[in-house]
């Protein structure tokens, strides 16, 4: 794959500043396809007009069992969107964000309009220069406060779309917490289906694979994802990974947050993918790290327990880990850029 193809190793001063706007569009499409998404399956699609992009689901990307609704594949899609708008403001672009355009193709999420915009101010500046630098991170993290302006500023990303964003640091609600992402590990490795989903999204980068998630992730080096996949789909792991879940969150999660929406709707995991991306963005250009802890959001009947052990009276839509650790993981594999573009 050529550097021009591949959206981690594109230079950032090849953007073509000189050319005419649709050029320009594309070329941030490679920003976009940085955002993560659910077991790193990239599932979008863009297409481009003269001064706008449309997002589309990439619905051969979904994840039938974890995610029967493709809730978490809109937050996803809503995250390149998040992650385009930033990459955006860098280049003293602005963007005008249309969700569901055409009621009557569900697969069209966004069309995303842009125009000539003001210079960026230094926060958007640092918003853009963490979008290569953002990893998730799934060790454990140092036991020490956050940054005090973090929060937030978080908490003002999150709100402009809409919804809200609530930061838990130690005591019972952590505790509640923990014990339920515990059971959401028990429940979803007693199911067979789960087990071969996931097993079915390890890949190996070193194989030549441009998604899914590596074995690394899962205590194999990235070259044994085979190993990986045959481990997770043929034994019921669940009572190891929530011991363990719940001992990175007890001793090694300085703070979890909440992401939640006042209703349940695909544009509601639509925003939220947006500000999720900034969030992350945010969260990165100050050198901390999060990951990802949904699985009391992904069992249905675990989901309103979230809400009412956390205290939050909307509807959970993300769970994060937020911390910084010793070692920042390598980067995931992306698809192609040529890939994702609709011609």
């Amino acid at each position: 794959m050529t550097a021009l193809d591949d959206p981690w190793l594109r230079p950032d001063v090849d953007f073509p500043s000189d050319g005419n706007l649709e050029e320009r569009i594309r070329f941030l499409i490679g920003y976009a396809t940085l955002a993560p998404s659910g077991h790193n399956t990239q599932p979008w699609l863009f297409a481009t007009g003269p001064d706008w992009v449309d997002v589309l689901a990439d619905r051969t990307r979904a994840l039938p069992v974890v995610d029967p609704q493709d809730r978490e594949l809109t937050i996803s899609c809503g995250a390149a969107v998040g992650t385009f708008e930033a990459a955006a403001r860098r280049f003293s672009l602005q963007t005008t964000v249309a969700t569901s355009p055409d009621s009557d193709f569900s697969d069209h999420l966004a069309r995303i309009t842009v125009a000539d915009g003001a210079q960026p101010d230094d926060s958007e500046i640092a918003l853009f220069n963490a979008i290569k630098s953002r990893r998730t991170d799934r060790n454990a993290y140092f036991m020490e406060d956050l940054p005090a302006d973090l929060m937030p500023g978080c908490r003002d990303i999150v709100e402009s779309v809409g919804a809200s964003v609530q930061f838990f640091e130690g005591g019972t609600s952590v505790e509640k917490i923990a014990g339920l992402v515990a059971e959401g590990d028990r429940v979803q490795f007693d199911d067979p289906s789960f087990r071969r989903e996931l097993a079915s999204w390890v890949h190996s980068s070193r194989l030549g694979s441009r998604d899914g998630m590596s074995g690394t992730g899962f205590g194999m080096p990235d070259i044994l994802a085979p190993a990986a996949r045959f481990v997770i789909r043929t034994f019921d792991l669940g009572t190891n990974v929530a011991a363990a879940d719940a001992k990175k969150i007890l001793g090694g999660s300085p703070a979890l947050a909440l992401l939640a929406s006042n209703s349940d709707t695909v544009d509601d995991w639509l925003n939220i993918g947006r500000a999720l991306a900034k969030m992350l963005l945010k969260i990165t250009s100050v050198g901390y790290s999060a990951s990802y802890l949904n699985q009391p959001i992904e069992v249905a009947a675990l989901r309103l327990k979230l809400a009412e052990a956390s205290g939050v009276a909307r509807y959970p839509q993300v769970l994060l880990r937020v911390g910084r650790s010793a070692d920042s993981p390598a980067p995931s594999a992306r698809r192609k850029v040529s890939d994702v573009i609709l011609t």
